[in-house]
């Protein structure tokens, strides 16, 4: 099955650097010329393109000349390789439209929007942020987080947001792997695998894209993944997830951002600190990542020692 629309394949929802900088807020500034430095490897690697001003990318803490930057240094860094997909998630339609708007001045390709966010949105408010956000004329993957928004996109709801003719992609995180099937069967819109740890079963159940963390630390290799289920080659893909599940298993959990943070300083990339809210992982919670992403990188390196 071939996405409908540009916002198929391995899209990494990026991590932002930040350096020290005592006159930036909270002592952080966002290290741009890192940044650019990371979504071309991100493309250099196979990923077929880059998703900032996510989650995962701290959209929330950055003010407002940040956020329209890390736009435009993505669109520059990754060029004609890939696309850029921004993230335009606000309370209102008219704050995600409004970022809409700029991702469109400033070249990105599409975006992601959530409903409505800090507040627990009604059907028709939902449908109508979408409309609103469509009115730009960039495709939209409309993101189903109901663990942060307290909003589930049901199959049902995305049926009906399907009907707006910009909303092309559901981004599915609501780790229910059953919803591929029916969102198929009530509508034609591309399922996008939205959380890491289940995208192996979404892409057999029919998804054509993910929107995916750990490709920050693992690009290659989640691009393998992808490319052996689309396929065929299912055993193969499934064995090389097995390695990898347990540490993609923290994109799930609410310290993800750290985690990937530190899962890239394992090998070797730049991760670095976050801004508040987000501190510090615990030491608990540290162990634990260390000791899962440890793991997977042992895996990887006894799986290129062993002769095809």
């Amino acid at each position: 099955m071939e996405p409908k629309s540009i916002l198929g394949g391995v899209i990494v929802a990026t991590a932002l650097p930040y350096r020290e900088d005592a006159s930036a807020p909270a002592g952080l500034a966002v290290d741009y010329d890192r940044f650019a430095e990371h979504c071309d490897w991100l493309v250099a690697n196979g990923c077929d393109g880059v998703g900032p001003n996510g989650s995962l990318g701290e959209y929330s803490s950055l003010t407002d000349d940040e956020r329209r930057r890390v736009i435009q240094v993505a669109v520059e860094a990754v060029g004609d390789r890939g696309i850029v997909v921004a993230g335009v998630h606000g309370p209102g339609w008219h704050q995600a439209k409004h970022w809409a708007e700029l991702a469109a001045e400033d070249g990105a390709k599409g975006v992601l929007s959530l409903p409505p966010t800090m507040y627990r949105a009604s059907r028709s408010q939902v449908v109508e942020h979408y409309s609103r956000i469509a009115e730009v004329g960039l495709p939209i993957m409309a993101y189903n987080n109901p663990i942060d928004t307290k909003v589930d996109l049901v199959p049902d709801l995305v049926a009906e947001l399907a009907q707006i003719d910009q909303v092309v992609a559901i981004k599915e995180f609501s780790g229910d792997v059953r919803r591929a099937f029916e969102i198929a069967e009530r509508c034609d819109i591309d399922v996008i695998a939205g959380a890491d740890d289940v995208v192996f079963e979404l892409l057999l159940d029919g998804a054509v894209g993910w929107f995916a963390g750990f490709p920050n630390a693992f690009p290659a290799e989640s691009v393998e993944i992808y490319d052996l289920v689309r396929a065929g080659r299912i055993d193969e893909a499934r064995d090389l997830y097995r390695d990898l599940v347990a540490i993609f298993r923290w994109d799930s959990r609410t310290e993800f951002v750290q985690a990937i943070k530190l899962s890239m300083e394992m090998v070797g990339r730049y991760g670095g600190p976050c801004r508040p809210p987000r501190g510090p992982l615990t030491a608990e919670h540290e162990a634990a990542v260390r000791a899962d992403m440890q793991r997977a990188i042992d895996a990887l390196a006894n799986r290129r020692s062993v002769p095809a």
